[in-house]
This record gives structure tokens, C-alpha cells and sequence, in this order.
């Protein structure tokens, strides 16, 4: 059952207007989830408080509150009808703006920030810990958040009582919006902080340890909850995105599937008869085996030795591309090698088909013309 709205203001029944705002600033910045704000009771407290006030505050309300002796409005809330309508307004506003604190201060996340670093190939593969010095806007530090010269604190707002809720009743409905007076934060500052001109915010630097995951590659962008920029009115700050920017390594090549591509030249003699050649890995290096008459571009692969997948388990793999050198000069023992390597393989020409398929394409044109 609602409590009597005097007792919830602590004040006799014949007290005078004054009195009865007076007890209410007091109570309201005593239960004020702003100062309260683990404390659920607190907000509950506040809610009776200001619902309790809405009423008494009126005189016609009070009026009826008085002859009637109504506890049950709307949603079995205190007072005169078109009180209980007018909590209840302010409760959908709340769920709606997602209001942190009192009615009328909405809960806004902080802006998301960005900012890069630069990593070697090796502190991309293996991970690091980088610092980062951002700019932003954080809670001010000289008057804590609240925008009030130190010593003083934020006022209820007179016009709103601190509900940030300007309701004017018309006839049995209420029609509510923020309050023009506070903006709908149902305080008023008489004194401004200096540091941050009564905005509770003021551009600092701030300085942080990052942690690279590895395997990131050129581009990556790295989250770090909560080290954007304060909310306003205390809502939540938002995310650091940390941008990578990672040097390219002379031997391997980072590829969009997070593998790695390696060029591997070998001789020709190599792909003909076939060879177990030597490659380079990020810890070392391992052979792979050349089949013998192996094709220029031939790709070999190497499973699991590749960077680490962010986020996600296992490696990825190296893919090692086979090119095969052809030397621009030859020693004269090399020259008369290859000769009898041409000798021995005049039975075997590869451009014999093409040739062939050449010639007799061009009879039949000359036949049909």
C-alpha cells in the first residue's frame, strides 16, 4: 500500500508550501541516484519523493488529495489522478531514453575513439603491448563530473523539481518534455566549474598499455572497452579502436585469408629432377620436397605453420610459391652441358602440338577458300 504522501515528505499536514519544498530539495538531493548510484532503494526513495511532491506541490492536487484521501492513481501510484499520469509518463520517457539517475537525465554512451600504431612483421606474428596516447573528453577531475565549482554542488532545478520533466496537465491527460530550464537533466548549476565551464568534461590525454593479439595483420583493428571518450551525464563511455599498421617483412607476404605467401626460387635442374629444399618458417626454417618435373608457380603448403587467427583457434598455413630461375649466363662447362641435355630431348619438343595444331588450322582455311 502507497504511504501517506505527507509522511514520505516528513511534513505535517497543515504545512505550508515552503515547508513542503524545502523538505523536498533535501530529500531529493539526499536520495538523488546521481549520489546513490548502486543503491536501488535510493532510487526508489527518490521516485516516492518526487511523486509525492508532484502532488502536494499543486494546490488543486493537493486540494483533492486532501478530500479524497487517494492513494491509487494510475498504476497503483499516490495521488490525484492526474498525478499518478504524470509519474507514470515519466517512467515510459525513462524506458524509452534509457535515463540513468533521475527522470529527465539520459544515460548517453561516450563517443568511440580511434588511433594507430605501427608493428613490426615480427610484433604483428608474435603479439606485443604498445602505449597509446589518445585525446579525449573525460570526467573533469577539478569538480569530479558534476560541472559545480568545488565546494558547491548542482541545485534541483526549480522549475522541474528535478524531474527533467516539464508536465502540463490537460484535463485528465499530461502532456510531458524536458524541461527547458535544466535540459532535462533536473539540476541547475549557480556555479560553473572553471576547468570545464559546468559541463562535468574537459580534453585530457590519456595514456594506456594495448595489447596486440598476434597474428594481426595491416589494418586490424584491435577493441578496448571503455577507453573512449566519458559519457555525458554520466553515461557510459564508449571503445578505443586501436588501428595496425604493420611493416611489411622482406620474406613473407601477409594474405587477406591470414595465411602467408613465400616466393621460393629453385633451379632448374631442381624442379626437372626433383629436389628436398630448405624454407624459411616464422621460427626457423623446414625442407619441403620438390617433385621432379615441377611447373613454374607450383604452390607447396605448409599447414599450421602460419600466424596465429585472432579470435579464432589454431594457425593459419605458408604457402611457398616455386619459381624457377633460369641463369642469364652460362660457364662453358654449362653450355656444353645443356647442349647434351638439348640432344638428348630433340624427341621430345613441346611446341611440336601447337605447331602442328597451327599448321592444320591454317590448311583448312586455305582449303575452303
Amino acid at each position: 500500500m502507497a504511504r501517506d504522501f505527507y509522511e514520505v515528505l516528513g511534513v505535517p499536514k497543515k504545512a505550508p508550501a515552503d515547508e513542503i519544498k524545502r523538505s523536498y530539495r533535501k530529500l531529493a538531493r539526499d536520495y538523488h541516484p546521481d549520489r546513490n548510484p548502486d543503491d536501488p532503494k535510493a532510487e526508489e526513495r527518490f521516485k516516492e519523493v518526487q511523486e509525492a511532491y508532484d502532488t502536494l506541490s499543486d494546490p488543486e492536487k493537493r486540494k483533492q488529495y486532501d478530500a479524497g484521501g487517494m492513494f491509487a492513481g494510475f498504476g497503483g501510484r499516490g495521488g490525484a489522478p492526474g498525478g499518478g499520469f504524470t509519474s507514470d509518463i515519466g517512467d515510459i520517457f525513462s524506458s524509452l531514453f534509457g535515463r540513468r539517475g533521475g527522470p529527465g537525465q539520459d544515460s548517453i554512451r561516450g563517443r568511440d575513439l580511434e588511433t594507430e600504431v605501427h608493428l613490426s612483421f615480427d610484433q604483428a606474428m608474435s603479439g606485443t603491448e604498445v602505449a597509446v596516447t589518445v585525446p579525449k573528453q573525460a570526467i573533469c577531475a577539478t569538480c569530479g563530473g558534476s560541472g559545480a565549482r568545488p565546494g558547491t554542488s548542482p541545485e534541483v532545478c526549480p522549475r522541474c523539481g528535478g524531474r527533467g520533466i516539464d508536465a502540463q496537465s490537460q484535463g485528465f491527460f499530461s502532456i510531458s518534455q524536458p524541461c527547458p530550464q535544466c535540459g532535462g537533466r533536473g539540476e541547475v548549476i549557480e556555479s560553473p566549474c572553471e576547468t570545464c565551464a559546468g559541463s562535468g568534461r574537459s580534453l585530457q590525454r590519456k595514456r594506456y598499455r594495448v595489447k596486440v593479439p598476434p597474428g594481426v595483420r595491416e589494418g586490424s583493428r584491435v577493441r578496448v572497452t571503455g577507453k573512449g571518450e566519458d559519457g555525458p551525464l554520466g553515461g557510459p563511455s564508449g571503445d578505443l579502436y586501436v588501428v595496425t599498421r604493420v611493416t611489411p617483412s622482406p620474406v613473407f607476404r601477409q594474405r587477406p585469408d591470414g595465411n602467408l605467401e613465400v616466393n621460393v626460387p629453385i633451379t632448374v635442374a631442381e624442379a626437372i629432377q626433383g629436389a628436398a629444399v630448405e624454407v624459411p618458417t616464422l621460427n626457423g626454417t623446414k625442407r619441403i620436397r620438390v617433385p621432379a618435373g615441377t611447373q613454374h608457380g607450383t604452390v607447396q603448403r605448409l599447414r599450421g605453420e602460419g600466424p596465429p587467427r585472432p579470435g579464432a583457434r589454431g594457425r593459419g598455413d605458408i604457402r611457398y610459391r616455386l619459381e624457377i630461375e633460369v641463369p642469364s649466363e652460362l660457364t662453358p662447362e654449362q653450355k656444353r652441358a645443356l647442349e647434351g641435355f638439348t640432344n638428348a630431348m630433340n624427341d621430345h619438343n613441346p611446341r611440336e602440338a601447337l605447331l602442328r595444331d597451327a599448321s592444320a588450322k591454317a590448311a583448312k582455311v586455305d582449303g575452303a577458300t
